[in-house]
């Protein structure tokens, strides 16, 4: 059995989660939250191809601690995951920590929103937006 490893986005404790529970309702093991759905996830090196290959939508934030848009950006990220628990996963790439996922996928600017189905990158937006226009960019992303 393949296992990824994720910190939980609500206690921060660490689990291991079988690889074939990416598309179930996962819980963290301390806490009983959610790992997954609800809240943005901490993506890695280790965990985000086991993450992306989802036939629900997963919304990736390539940001880094030091960029002001990214910081004002990050509740407006963290609401519409919420908003959208069941329709899509939201992950968060801190650039700084994650620097050979921010290589691999070649951002420049950050923040950088990708959307991923099944593996594949369907759209992308680069720069902060206010919450109604990043929440309409997403709806019509997803209808496609």
């Amino acid at each position: 059995m393949t296992t990824m490893t994720t910190r939980c986005p609500h206690c921060k404790a660490m689990n291991r989660l079988p690889i074939e529970r990416v598309e179930e309702s996962a819980t963290c093991g301390a806490c009983k939250e959610k790992l997954i759905d609800g809240k943005p996830v901490e993506g890695t090196t280790d965990n985000f191809l086991s993450l992306i290959q989802s036939e629900t939508p997963v919304v990736v934030d390539f940001w880094a601690p030091w960029c002001n848009p990214c910081v004002g950006f990050a509740p407006i990220f963290e609401d519409v995951a919420a908003e959208k628990e069941g329709v899509a996963r939201f992950v968060k790439i801190d650039t700084e920590a994650q620097q050979a996922l921010a290589a691999q996928y070649r951002i420049r600017s950050i923040p950088t929103i990708m959307v991923f189905k099944n593996g594949q990158m369907i759209d992308q937006l680069n720069g902060a937006l206010p919450k109604g226009q990043f929440s309409e960019w997403l709806d019509g992303t997803l209808s496609n």
